[in-house]
């Protein structure tokens, strides 16, 4: 009898967890995202131009360099810092500037943001600038979205694709 109550004992405890198990799984109720909202993702890496022009080495300068470190040209490894600007019905949504990574600040600027908006049909531009330019935007791209309630909308960028992308 005592192995028998020890196993009922053993069913009533794992019934017992798993009863909590099951209801935490299921409870409180997460809501992802407002059911009358879409998801604008704005994810993507660029490097900018270089902050300066490279510039040829002269004969005389190459011939002062030891033999290992002769290179034609000489270019700062340090990068511009992005900036890069969404509108979404001619307000701005999103406007930053992205420095570059890196010790050396020479390598990619990454961004990665998420903006919720109401469903239903926009103007969305999207604006970036690479480049030493003080002012306009070297890439800009312009569209009418129509976003469902709950629709992941995601802009990417692919300068050899010819700038922004809208998925």
């Amino acid at each position: 009898m005592p192995k028998a109550l020890q196993y009922f004992g053993q069913f009533i405890a794992y019934a017992l967890f798993a009863l909590v198990v099951g209801y935490f799984a299921t409870q409180p109720a997460y809501t992802h995202m407002d059911p009358d909202k879409a998801l604008i993702k704005m994810s993507f890496s660029h490097a900018g131009e270089h902050l300066q022009e490279c510039r040829r080495l002269t004969q005389e300068e190459l011939n002062l360099l030891p033999p290992n470190m002769r290179r034609p040209m000489d270019c700062l490894r340090k990068r511009v810092a992005l900036l890069i600007e969404l509108e979404l019905d001619g307000a701005i949504l999103y406007r930053d500037e992205l420095p570059p990574s890196g010790l050396a600040g020479d390598g990619a600027s990454t961004a990665y943001r998420k903006f919720p908006v109401p469903a239903g049909s926009h103007h969305l531009v999207a604006r970036l600038r690479d480049s030493r330019r003080e002012d306009g935007f070297d890439y800009e791209q312009a569209a009418v979205v129509t976003l469902a309630p709950q629709q992941n909308f995601v802009i990417d960028f692919r300068p050899e694709l010819g700038g922004f992308l809208f998925l």
